[in-house]
């Protein structure tokens, strides 16, 4: 009608856990670019994976990075919730590490990363016939890829990480601390957490889930429940705006400006060259140490769909730790893999001025 007021996009607000691979979201914020898509978005950072999954189930997010195994959680029910998000976005492969405490670490042998699995199983038997407890690690939540690639690592040197260990969950900031005081013993979780541990000399690098399914798909950009339908064009808009953030973390050229935008928004108590280890594909140096180089370093796919052929293995994993409620069909583990949403994100045009960038320093 002739006169009438545009009604603008409704304002999202999208929670990130504090991680390398929450780039995407930092970038499009300071950068301005998901007001240059048209999206209206306030960033919630959130300290655990219980809390930010809570809050999106319950809408206090209409939004989130999430872990891939916790959407096909929701989708299925396990826990006891259940929730049929919307993934638009694949946001990143590998990044996560597992860093053991230097006992651990000493117990297997001499190694060089990646630490072979059957060599920690053989240090764990040889603790327990000597009636000492099972090692303590942790895990940044029970449906994450950190549990099912590090329960598939335990198992392929023929522990039962269920009864041979005991696994625990610590939100991914506490990890570092949790090593250096003895309340765990190793753990896996998200980049710069494990290279924080490291360069604070809490713990040794063992390896990466990167290690043990190379190039693994990582987090994903969901949205909440029925948003998509309600406002399908703010889902697109934001959803656009995230992948010209993964393009611009992708040019080697803007790496300084990067860290020095994750520092300043997201850790700004760690040093820089840790952060900037997991954006080089590396692992910071321990004290007197070298950095050491990943063999399947984060990458942040620039675009890709959401895949639900990852959904289905991420599913099967959660099936072979009894993680999964019996008779969930294939098409509710597929549902929430919205590849025609992120065809309309990938195609959508600026449709705004940027808003001033940040300076690099």
């Amino acid at each position: 009608m002739p006169g009438s007021a545009v009604t603008p996009s409704p304002a999202l607000r999208i929670g990130y856990v504090p991680l390398t691979d929450a780039a995407p979201l930092i970038v499009a914020d300071a950068l301005g670019l998901f007001a240059e898509h048209g999206a209206r978005v306030v960033l919630s950072p959130e300290r655990a994976w219980a809390a930010l999954r809570d809050k999106l189930a319950f809408g206090a997010l209409d939004g989130a990075q999430l872990p891939a195994p916790m959407a096909v959680a929701l989708a299925a029910g396990a826990g006891g919730l259940r929730r049929r998000l919307d993934v638009t976005l694949g946001l990143g492969r590998n990044g996560n590490t597992v860093v053991l405490s230097h006992m651990l670490a000493a117990a297997t042998g001499r190694f060089t990363p990646p630490l072979a699995a059957a060599a920690f199983a053989a240090a764990v038997h040889a603790r327990a016939e000597e009636g000492l407890p099972p090692p303590t690690l942790a895990v940044v939540f029970p449906h994450s890829s950190h549990n099912y690639l590090l329960r598939q690592w335990l198992a392929a040197g023929g522990l039962d990480p269920d009864h041979d260990l005991r696994l625990v969950v610590v939100p991914p900031p506490q990890m570092a601390r949790a090593l250096a005081e003895g309340a765990i013993e190793g753990f896996c979780a998200g980049e710069p957490w494990g290279s924080h541990a490291v360069a604070q000399g809490a713990g040794r690098h063992a390896l990466s889930t990167g290690d043990i399914w190379p190039d693994h798909p990582e987090k994903v950009l969901a949205f909440a429940e029925g948003l998509a339908a309600r406002a399908p064009d703010a889902v697109i808009a934001a959803t656009a705006a995230v992948i010209a953030a993964q393009r611009w973390l992708g040019d080697p050229a803007n790496r300084a400006a990067a860290v020095a935008l994750l520092v300043g928004r997201a850790f700004p108590h760690l040093a820089p060259d840790t952060v900037a280890a997991a954006l080089q594909g590396e692992v910071a140096a321990p004290p007197g140490g070298t950095p050491q180089r990943l063999a399947a370093p984060l990458g942040f796919d620039a675009g890709a769909p959401p895949s639900a052929d990852a959904a289905l293995r991420w599913a099967d994993a959660m099936r072979r730790w009894g993680h999964l409620p019996a008779g969930v069909a294939e098409d509710v583990l597929r549902a929430p893999w919205r590849q025609d949403l992120w065809q309309r994100a990938a195609a959508h045009p600026a449709t705004a001025p940027a808003a001033p960038k940040e300076p690099p320093a």
